[in-house]
């Protein structure tokens, strides 16, 4: 954790609230299927970052009134990288997402390439998650300058 608060970066544990709190990471990202987001903040706390996966306009409007950070969204593209059990939302879903989010942070997940990237901000994404395009060219980090620039 040391180093990434050195490089102003944030840790946040997938799943496991637990591991989030003993490891002194600065969050917990939640799935549907998990503790909930009320519990989760009851064990790492009011400061911390507590992230939500949502995949239905249902979903989002019943996380809007969890005590979250922010919502995620998707899989807004298709995408090999994780079986959800849903199928790709699609952009119009984010841009509903946003609407119903109530000013949290809304992020877009799921099949996020380069190109794909900039859309799902102008659809009112406050960020986008990525895995998979991180590594096309074998040199995550410049993929990660090249998001940087097409998104600022």
């Amino acid at each position: 954790m040391r180093e990434a608060a050195e490089s102003d970066a944030a840790v946040i544990v997938n799943d496991r609230p637990d591991l989030a709190r003993l490891s002194g990471a600065a969050g917990v990202h939640l799935g549907q299927g998990d503790v909930s987001p009320r519990d989760a903040r009851a064990l790492v706390g009011a400061d911390a970052i507590v992230g939500f996966s949502t995949h239905t306009a249902a979903q989002v409007e019943a996380a809007a009134g969890e005590p979250v950070s922010y919502l995620a969204i998707g899989p807004v593209f298709g995408t090999a990288t994780k079986a959800t059990g849903y199928d790709a939302v699609g952009l119009e879903l984010v841009r509903t997402a946003v609407g119903h989010a109530r000013g949290l942070p809304v992020v877009a997940i799921g099949g996020i390439t380069l190109d794909r990237a900039p859309g799902a901000i102008a659809a009112g994404a406050s960020a986008v998650a990525v895995i998979s395009d991180l590594l096309v060219d074998r040199d995550p980090s410049r993929r990660v300058a090249a998001y940087l620039r097409a998104l600022m």
